[in-house]
Formats: C-alpha cells, sequence, structure tokens
C-alpha cells in the first residue's frame, strides 16, 4: 500500500475515533456528571418559609333536617314518618335541588323503655322513628326560603349549615401562588443580606391550612332539635366569607 494512502487512512480513523469520544462526551458523559451534581446536596443552602392568603365566598350550603316520631304502633309510625319526609323531598325538589344533591343519611327505629319500680324491669311503652337528610343548597339565595319552609311540613329537627367551597381547589392555587411570591421576595432580601446569591431550587414542601368555615346554627324551639313544626318567618342566612392559608417551604442553593 501507498504510504500516502495509509497515511490518510490513518488520520481520518483518528478523526473519527475523535469525534466519537467528543459525541459521547457531549450527550452522554457530561449530561451524566451533571445529574450526579445535582443530586448532591450543596454545602451552602437557605430555607424559606412563607405563607399565602385567599379570601373565598362559600358556594354551597350543607344543610341536614331530621322527621322524628314517637308512638306505639310502628307501622303506623313508619307510614307518618314517610309521608312528612317525602314531602319536604318534594319540597325541595320543587325549589331546585337536584336528586343527586338529596341523600338520605339516618333511619332509626328504637323502642322507648319505662323502668317499673314495682316488678323491678323496664318494658316498652313505644317507638321513636328518626329519619335524617342531607342537602346541598348551590343556590345561596334559597338557604332560608327551604329551611323555612321544612318545619310546616313536620320537620321538627334541622342541624346547622355549613358553608363551603365547591371547588376549593382554585382558591387553594391563588394562595399558593402568594405563599411563592411571598417565599421568593423574602429569600432574594436574605440572600442580600448576606451576600450570597440563590442558587437552583432544591425542594419545595406545601402545607395547607382552610380557615373556619362559618354556619348557621337553627334556635331550639323553632328550627332546633325538638322543635315543633309551625310556620315561622325565614330565617337570616350570612355565608360569610373563608380564608385558605397555604404555606410553603423553598430550600434553595447558595452562590
Amino acid at each position: 500500500m501507498d504510504t500516502s494512502k495509509a497515511k490518510g487512512y490513518f488520520w481520518v480513523l483518528l478523526n473519527l475515533v475523535l469525534a466519537g469520544m467528543v459525541v459521547n462526551l457531549v450527550f452522554f458523559v457530561m449530561p451524566t456528571i451533571k445529574k450526579y451534581g445535582d443530586s448532591l446536596y450543596p454545602v451552602g443552602s437557605i430555607s424559606i418559609s412563607a405563607e399565602g392568603k385567599a379570601i373565598a365566598t362559600p358556594d354551597v350550603a350543607q344543610v341536614s333536617f331530621s322527621v322524628v316520631s314517637r308512638g306505639k304502633n310502628p307501622e303506623e309510625l313508619a307510614d307518618n314518618n314517610n309521608q312528612k319526609v317525602s314531602a319536604a323531598i318534594t319540597f325541595v325538589k320543587s325549589e331546585g335541588i337536584d336528586a343527586k344533591d338529596i341523600k338520605t343519611s339516618g333511619y332509626s327505629l328504637s323502642p322507648d323503655y319505662q323502668y317499673d319500680p314495682k316488678t323491678e324491669r323496664n318494658f316498652i311503652t313505644g317507638y321513636t322513628l328518626t329519619q335524617t337528610v342531607n342537602l346541598k343548597i348551590r343556590d345561596l339565595f334559597k338557604v332560608a326560603k327551604i329551611i323555612g319552609g321544612l318545619t310546616p311540613l313536620g320537620v321538627n329537627q334541622i342541624g346547622g349549615i355549613n358553608f363551603t367551597i365547591d371547588d376549593p381547589e382554585k382558591v387553594m392555587a391563588q394562595a399558593r401562588e402568594d405563599a411563592f411570591a411571598r417565599a421568593k421576595v423574602k429569600a432574594a432580601k436574605m440572600a442580600e443580606q448576606g451576600g450570597v446569591r440563590l442558587g437552583r431550587i432544591i425542594s419545595v414542601g406545601e402545607y395547607g391550612f382552610p380557615g373556619p368555615i362559618p354556619y348557621f346554627s337553627a334556635a331550639p324551639g323553632k328550627f332546633g332539635l325538638g322543635g315543633e313544626a309551625m310556620s315561622v318567618a325565614a330565617p337570616t342566612i350570612e355565608p360569610g366569607t373563608e380564608e385558605i392559608r397555604v404555606q410553603v417551604t423553598i430550600t434553595y442553593a447558595l452562590k
């Protein structure tokens, strides 16, 4: 083989080998080294915590009501109770409450006992039947009307009203955004005061703290426990506002 040709083949082969090494270094070795470096916890770091808040007006009211009947004949008792509950459900449906937002949560028939001192034994004097229904009222303007319309139909127990947010994640997102903004500002100020620079974010943590949910509890003798069915004025219902708080902790590497 000609010497000049042999040298040409050698340099071509050498260039190919070098090119392959460069490609391997750029696309495989360096990314691997970077990943390994990123996985190492930096010597210098700083953790910042901040709290964000968001205020929202509840858009759903959760209400529970019960019909409690007492009597000696369980069959008559059940028939009377069922008629009252059916009338109440028909009423709330007529006010636009969807069937999926009406749920029977309790049905209990229990004997009533009385102690006889002569025989020193308890004997059954009758029965108590309790049926409980839970409602979700999505139109808050109808809350007062619905509550005021239940008692004339035989509903004699109405629980407290819980006002909630149907999609709390939207409000949480606002509070989270506020918390991150506060944390970044706080971190930048602390780094400036400490004469260092912020590097990459190492970790992020989040903690949610929903605020108290306002509720309405009906007055005893009207809408509360033991109240009798009567025609009454609709109560004034105010859902108020709910404060959602989110706390985030961000850890930065220091340069």
